[in-house]
């Protein structure tokens, strides 16, 4: 579909073949990406996910690809992450002795807001900034229509009021910043031993060159390591705890599916131990039942927009240099010509005998992404979802409170820059491990 959004001109793009398109064919001609004015305000524009395409991009992708988010790294989280689930199937087991209604949303929620926290900048004590509120009010702003990114002569007057909201974050999001950066600074991270979290790598690259190859690239500096540290925070937080309520609350609507992913639990893992990470790779019905729900259920309805570098024909339509391309998810996780009749079904056998997967290699499923702006975090956020899925599922039985129905429960969803339940998911833990 094509439209003119003032005066940027702008694709649409529903199907997974102009996906292809897109994302592959074409993929150097739209790798860059638009800067509105909330992201070069809040200075997002300096990160991975929002900066133009071009050397500063491709060596800041290189650097995180590396020094952040390497297979490697990640897995040096692993202890932590255990950790912090093994503390929340505590907090349950004493909701299920109780017999008390949990909010999983918000249960969830916490165990991904200190497992990123950790992560990022690790042990601090910077509970005292509410900075998923930031988060949410920054995607909030990320999300607006802003009159000033499509008639830019509008921006001057900001006729609907956003500037001092956006810049109000920006400042936000500057304090917490400058004080996780201070304290860093201020103390030692320790013997080399230590695991070291992200901030503490980044500070350790001050001042060098982006691209150690090239000595007159840009600097890593304050602006690059808090684009990076946005980034991080923005794609960590929301993402994990989506996708867990999503899928959950599909299971919770069917019965039979789950018994399906505990039978495979049981199978593969036993009932005398908890979930390690290291079972994940086995559970072939949990994996087909998450892409069943980043099918229904994207993270966000559409993917972070791009922008043409050149003037290019598709399939017989022109396409200017400038134009804005938007890839909607949505519409083509529920393709009828791909997905069959039963498009609106959860159905997760749909995957058997098929090597669709969540890597950006099969255009009909691409909620991470794809092509060189792809989401260079897809890794961490599949291990954390199957993770903490695996081990909800294997450790507990669910049910719905108060005797409701599974055709009864609430899926409304809250539309945005991502897509969450309009409502917090209520269930009813019982315990199904001995002892």
């Amino acid at each position: 579909m094509s439209l003119r959004l003032g005066h940027v001109p702008t694709i649409v793009v529903s199907s997974s073949q102009t996906a292809e398109l897109i994302l592959r064919t074409h993929d150097a001609i739209f790798a860059s990406r638009p800067i509105f004015q909330a992201s070069k305000i809040i200075g997002m524009s300096k990160g991975i996910a929002f900066s133009e395409y071009g050397p500063y991009w491709r060596s800041l992708r290189k650097l995180v690809a590396s020094q952040l988010l390497s297979a490697s790294k990640i897995e040096s989280f692993a202890p932590m992450r255990k950790e912090l689930v093994g503390s929340l199937v505590q907090s349950l087991k004493k909701a299920a002795v109780a017999h008390e209604v949990v909010d999983l949303s918000e249960k969830v929620g916490k165990l991904v807001e200190e497992s990123t926290r950790r992560m990022v900048f690790g042990r601090s004590h910077y509970h005292r900034f509410d900075l998923k509120a930031l988060i949410d009010e920054t995607f909030n702003m990320m999300g607006a229509f802003n009159l000033a990114d499509y008639v830019p002569y509008l921006g001057a007057l900001d006729l609907q009021g956003l500037t001092p909201r956006i810049k109000k974050i920006a400042k936000s999001l500057d304090v917490v910043f400058e004080n996780i950066i201070q304290e860093h600074e201020q103390i030692p991270s320790g013997p080399q031993s230590c695991e070291k979290d992200f901030m503490d790598m980044l500070l350790s690259l001050m001042n060098q060159p982006l691209n150690p190859s090239d000595e007159n690239s840009s600097k890593i500096d304050r602006r690059v390591i808090k684009g990076i540290f946005i980034d991080l925070i923005t794609a960590t937080y929301d993402s994990s705890v989506f996708s867990v309520e999503w899928t959950i609350s599909e299971l919770l609507r069917h019965p039979r599916i789950m018994k399906l992913v505990q039978d495979e639990l049981e199978r593969v893992i036993g009932m005398n131990r908890m979930v390690e990470e290291t079972d994940l790779a086995n559970l072939t019905y949990l994996s087909m039942v998450i892409k069943e729900s980043f099918r229904l259920h994207p993270v966000a309805p559409f993917l972070i927009p791009r922008e043409s570098m050149e003037d290019i024909e598709i399939s017989g339509y022109y396409i200017p240099k400038k134009s804005l391309v938007i890839i909607n998810s949505w519409a083509i996780g529920r393709d009828p010509y791909v997905w069959s009749d039963n498009v609106e079904e959860f159905y997760p056998e749909r995957f058997i005998n098929n090597n669709i997967d969540l890597k950006g290699r099969d255009f009909q499923l691409i909620p991470f992404g794809s092509g060189r702006r792809g989401c260079p975090g897809l890794q961490l956020g599949l291990t954390t979802v199957t993770y903490v899925l695996a081990q909800l599922l294997h450790c507990f039985d669910w049910v719905l409170p108060n005797g409701m129905l599974p055709n009864d429960l609430d899926m409304s969803e809250k539309f945005g820059l991502s897509m969450p339940r309009a409502k917090h998911l209520l269930a009813m833990p019982t315990y199904r491990l001995p002892g």
